[in-house]
């Protein structure tokens, strides 16, 4: 798997994780993936270091733990609660003692020429690694807000994994990502699906838009979010 010159790797931990299937939504009840989803792993890299001058591309995941699930009735507030119920139960199935190395990089947001004066490759890649070091900007969580996770430096594909002589396991149809509006040319919202394979625990990841992926326009042209370079992003000599 290539490495690139601004690239991170490190390691996410945690008791539990839930990176939910989308389709065991609807009754009110929650079902993982048995693997970290992309979109679930470029939110959890944007928590350790993120700015909107540039996008993180996830090039591979290794599931260094055996994959295990464990199932807790949780007490949802019901949507439309009566006067005798309040609540209600649902079954939410977790990932347990959940361990993955990631290998990650950023590249220039293109939609983003307001931003162009923050483009400095050393200065964000310097960054990033010391917000690795200090276990991330902000809290990190597996999927949902109840799975904490915890972060540390690694090298990629060191040390001993489960799955190292497993050999290949399809995973069936999965999500993938989402592309926002402010990472392609015509500013849609667009979610995407694959049907990855886990060789020997590492997953390797397409780039979002290729054509592997099963892309769905959820909104055309949506409006972007505009900064103010000088305000709310501090310009390349004044960052520390």
């Amino acid at each position: 798997m290539q490495k690139h010159r601004n690239s991170i790797e490190y390691q996410v931990s945690a008791k539990y994780a839930l990176f939910s299937e989308v389709i065991t939504r609807v009754g009110g009840e929650k079902f993982s993936y048995q693997v970290p989803t992309y979109q679930a792993l470029k939110g959890i890299t944007e928590s350790i270091y993120w700015k909107p001058t540039l996008i993180w591309y996830i090039d591979g995941v290794r599931v260094m733990n055996k994959i295990q699930t464990e199932s807790k009735g949780v007490r949802t507030i019901l949507y439309k609660p009566k006067k005798s119920v309040q609540n209600d139960l649902s079954y939410y199935t977790y990932l347990k003692d959940v361990r993955y190395q990631v290998l990650a990089h950023f590249e220039w947001n293109e939609q983003r020429e307001d931003l162009a004066a923050d483009r400095d490759e050393n200065k964000h890649h310097n960054i990033a690694k010391r917000c690795v070091n200090a276990g991330g900007r902000r809290d990190i969580f597996l999927g949902t807000r109840e799975c904490q996770g915890y972060v540390e430096p690694c090298e990629f594909n060191s040390g001993e994994g489960y799955y190292d002589e497993y050999g290949e396991i399809s995973l069936g149809y999965m999500f993938h990502s989402f592309i926002y509006p402010d990472e392609n040319q015509n500013h849609d919202f667009i979610s995407q699906f694959w049907r990855p394979q886990m060789d020997n625990g590492i997953i390797e990841f397409p780039r979002p838009g290729s054509p592997e992926l099963d892309g769905r326009v959820i909104r055309e042209h949506e409006k972007m979010k505009q900064f103010d370079l000088g305000q709310t992003i501090l310009p390349v000599e004044e960052e520390q």
